[in-house]
Formats: C-alpha cells, structure tokens, sequence
C-alpha cells in the first residue's frame, strides 16, 4: 500500500508515515478477519512491528471487538508489555506473552496472527496434527512447527519455549489451543494463515467423510512450496490477495481512522 496524500493528511502529527502505515493496514486485517468469522469474541490477537530499531509493536486493544479496531486506537507497546503512546486501553496478558516472544527473537516476525478458529483448533487438538494431504496443506509442507499446551498463556517463562518451537517457520499450531503465523509484513501474514486456514478446513471435512484419505505422494509434497511461491510471485508478497480481500469486504482506509 502506497500512502496517499489523503491518508498522509490524516495521520497524526507527530506520526512517523512509517508508523501511520502499518497502523491501516493492521486495522485493515483486524476489520476483514471480523467479516470473515474468524474471531473469538475480545480475544486472540494480531500484531504488527513499527518499524524502529525500538521494536515498539501494535496491538488490538483488550475489549473491543476487532470490527471496532481502527489506526489509530491500536495501541503501541515495547517487548515488555509497557504502553508506548499513551492509549486509555488495557493490554491482554495472554497476548502480549505470545506476541513479545516472537517480535523480540525473529527479526523477519513483522506481522504475528494467533487465533483460536475452530477448525485451526480442531485440527490443534489432534494428536498427529496438520495433514499434508490437501493442496493448501502440502503448500505449507516443511513450514509447519508445533508448540505443546502449557495452560492459558500468562507465564513469561513459556515465551523462551515458544520461541524454540517456533524456531524459524512461518506456521505454529499450538496444540490443544489454535494457529499461529509469524511473517514480514501484514498481507504476507493474511496470505499464510488463510492458506493455514483452508487447510484445516478441508482436513475436518474431509475426516467428516466416509472411506480413507488420498495420500500426496512424498515426491510431489517436497515439491509443491516452491512451486507455490514461483506461482505467487509477487513484489508485495500477500499484496494482490490482501487488496482484493479489503475490496470484497468494502474495507477503506479512510474509514479506519
């Protein structure tokens, strides 16, 4: 997204343009994963680094429901959780555990999504996990990690764990809870967990149905992410799609002010 000089005037004085554009596009995701149906009330959490050597992040603010997120009331906090910009909002601790972790340790961690969907927790709560045995699945072969349950995440001293398991894949699910992507920037991070997300989907229906399911062959998994990347060749990785999706939902920047 190229900042125009209309949205440019919008933004905050003392605002570095940097900053203003994260903060619409980040607003822009949290808008459509509510027109989607892929929320869970207040709860789960999208973040996006402002770009800074601070590694100052944003963050939705706790209570409000993500179709009332808007750029400038995400708020702005460091690696310890503390408010940068002086929002009125609270910060979930959950949150803020996960999401810190990740920001701090992977430098190319620009955009993080964790979500409790059902079927990403679903397929979370399996014992084997995510297939590779559907086209969106064998896109994200070799991409995938996983990180087990350690109760609701409030204890800092799971964050050196995480970050382990995530060690440096873009995808984490995190068993018996839900989905995590980790990625440069926000429509690179849309990209991901919706392909994560159409393939957990296809996995619980297709386990739904009656008889076994079809195997790829290894030959063709080891394959395919490369293939998909060649394919979805893009300067603006996740561009083309994101844009599309915040047309389909009549999403404006101007309106998320």
């Amino acid at each position: 997204m190229d900042l125009s000089e209309k949205l440019l005037r919008l933004k905050p004085e003392a605002m570095h343009a940097e900053e203003w554009h994260v903060r619409l596009e980040l607003a822009a995701l949290y808008r459509a994963f509510d027109w989607l149906g892929w929320t869970e009330s207040i709860y789960n959490h999208i973040t996006a680094r402002v770009p800074g050597a601070e590694r100052h992040y944003l963050i939705n603010p706790y209570g409000l429901n993500y179709n009332e997120v808007t750029a400038t009331n995400l708020v702005k906090i460091n690696l310890k959780g503390e408010v940068m910009d002086g929002s009125r909002y609270p910060v979930n601790v959950a949150g803020f555990v996960i999401h810190s972790a990740i920001h701090a340790a992977r430098d190319d961690a620009h955009c993080i999504i964790h979500t409790h969907s059902t079927a990403g927790s679903a397929v979370a709560s399996k014992k084997d996990g995510l297939r590779f045995d559907n086209f969106y699945s064998a896109i994200l072969y070799g991409q995938v990690a996983y990180h087990d349950f350690e109760g609701v995440t409030t204890d800092l001293t799971e964050q050196a764990r995480l970050v382990k398991s995530l060690g440096e894949k873009p995808v984490l699910i995190l068993r018996n809870h839900g989905l995590l992507v980790a990625c440069p920037s926000v429509p690179h991070a849309y990209l991901t967990y919706w392909g994560l997300q159409r393939a957990c989907e296809i996995q619980v229906a297709t386990d739904s149905m009656r008889g076994d399911n079809l195997p790829i062959p290894q030959r063709v998994l080891e394959e395919t992410p490369a293939r998909s990347k060649a394919f979805n060749a893009d300067p603006r990785p996740g561009g083309l799609p994101f844009d599309a999706l915040l047309r389909r939902a009549g999403i404006r920047y101007e309106e998320l002010i």
